[in-house]
């Protein structure tokens, strides 16, 4: 990407600016770097801790194309080849020495600068697969080695959206099953809800389901699952929406390794364009390696302080470790609970230090009976305010837009006073502590 197509999406609305950047991951390949600069090599280097790249091997040398030309006649290529070539060098000479010792399927991605005038005809004639701009940044990088895969193999590369709670009981189980029915029905997404919640999911309940296999037919079979296993595995919710559902049952302890839930995430990622992970809470290598994995990630809270305290914890950790995504969102689930001490909404988002993306009030006959029945809040009423706010939710997490935030009842500004008028003291001094 150059400077000015980087200019062009920066100046794209939120929605449509997500969709844009929308990487999908690498599989595992080799890559390897030769630059002339450091700030190509410190770019690259920055890349291969890049989540989208974490099952790539990416290595970075100085010398550009010379060196790999020099390097490749005593050994064999990898996948990927990354050349930096600076303004002056005869690139289509350098390819065709390239491509005598270059095997073949080796994909080669050529770094050049602005004063180059050489006709991408001819970089194509000699194999190059990419042609980038320089000077490149990390993000650059990443997108040049995995749309080399997501291109070419001409497959779905579906989006992990994963849900979790700021603690225990918040609800965000609830809001991942109809966060994942709005995208199906509402966005005609095909969309796959996977219960990692072994022992105790309420997935096969919440979509009225029973099926007699699930997660982890698929998590415990000795042989890599593929797509045919997994799609058996599945039980149709509607017809964009399938449920790959936990057994809930004591019968055996559920511990997992980091990597125990890779391969069936990457098979669902070449069939199925949406899949929404509802993850335990509880904090361990597999749920962390799941988090930061995701392409998006949305953490449900309720407005207290130990939510307040544990949010904030998770934001920063999957910030960090996700340095060149979107930052982790969040919404505050069962405003409004009668009797119960709140922190204001605005309180709450002032020592997170970002705004949630809803507010979703207190309900517990309407929820009470979706549960009870099997049903998601908008086959109960398409018109609540909830439904809207669940449909806002499916959207901004799919990049698809955002809806207009749903408008309250005539009685909102009064509840809104009486509860601001019950709960100051309480906020205020669970907002210092916090911070």
């Amino acid at each position: 990407m150059t400077k000015h197509d980087r200019q062009n999406s920066e100046e794209q609305p939120d929605n449509e600016a997500l969709l844009a950047e929308y990487i999908a991951p690498a599989p595992r390949v080799s890559v390897q770097a030769f630059c002339e600069t450091a700030e190509t090599a410190a770019a690259v280097q920055s890349a291969a801790k890049d989540r989208r790249l974490a099952k790539a091997r990416l290595t970075a040398k100085m010398g550009g194309m010379a060196a790999a030309i020099e390097t490749y006649h005593s050994q064999p290529t990898p996948n990927v080849i990354i050349l930096e070539s600076q303004a002056g060098n005869d690139i289509l000479a350098l390819l065709d020495d390239l491509s005598g010792v270059c095997d073949p399927g080796t994909r080669v991605v050529v770094i050049g600068s602005d004063e180059d005038d050489v006709p991408y005809r001819e970089l194509v004639r000699r194999g190059v697969n990419d042609y980038v701009v320089g000077p490149v940044e990390t993000l650059d990088v990443v997108r040049s080695i995995c749309s080399l895969f997501s291109a070419s193999e001409s497959v779905v590369t579906g989006r992990i959206i994963a849900v979790v709670g700021a603690k225990g009981g918040v609800g965000a189980s609830t809001v991942a099953h109809n966060v994942a029915w709005m995208i199906a029905r509402d966005l005609a997404l095909d969309s796959v809800v996977i219960d990692l919640d072994l022992a105790f999911g309420t997935a096969s309940l919440d979509y009225n389901q029973d099926p007699l296999q699930g997660i982890a037919n698929a998590v415990f079979q000795p042989d890599r699952p593929d797509t045919a296993l997994v799609e058996r595995l599945l039980a149709k919710c509607t017809d964009h929406l399938s449920l790959l559902a936990a057994p809930a049952t004591l019968d055996r302890v559920y511990d997992f390794g980091a990597e125990a839930f890779d391969a069936i995430f990457d098979t669902l990622r070449m069939t199925t364009p949406c899949i929404v992970l509802d993850i335990p809470h509880q904090w361990s290598a597999w749920t962390k390696r799941a988090l930061v994995g995701a392409d998006d990630i949305l953490i449900v809270a309720e407005p207290d302080l130990p939510n307040l305290r544990n949010a904030k914890n998770m934001l920063n950790v999957l910030k960090s470790s996700r340095p060149n995504d979107r930052p982790p969102l969040y919404c505050l689930n069962q405003i409004g609970m009668p009797k119960r001490p709140e922190i204001e909404v605005g309180e709450f988002a002032k020592a997170i230090e970002s705004r949630p993306i809803a507010a979703i009030p207190f309900d517990s006959k309407m929820f009470g009976t979706a549960s009870n029945n099997g049903q998601m809040i908008a086959e109960i009423s398409a018109s609540h305010r909830t439904t809207l706010l669940f449909q806002q939710i499916a959207r901004q997490l799919t990049g698809r837009g955002e809806a207009k935030q749903p408008r309250g009842s005539f009685l909102s500004p009064i509840f809104r006073k009486l509860l601001r008028g019950k709960t100051r003291p309480a906020r205020s001094g669970a907002a210092r502590k916090a911070s």
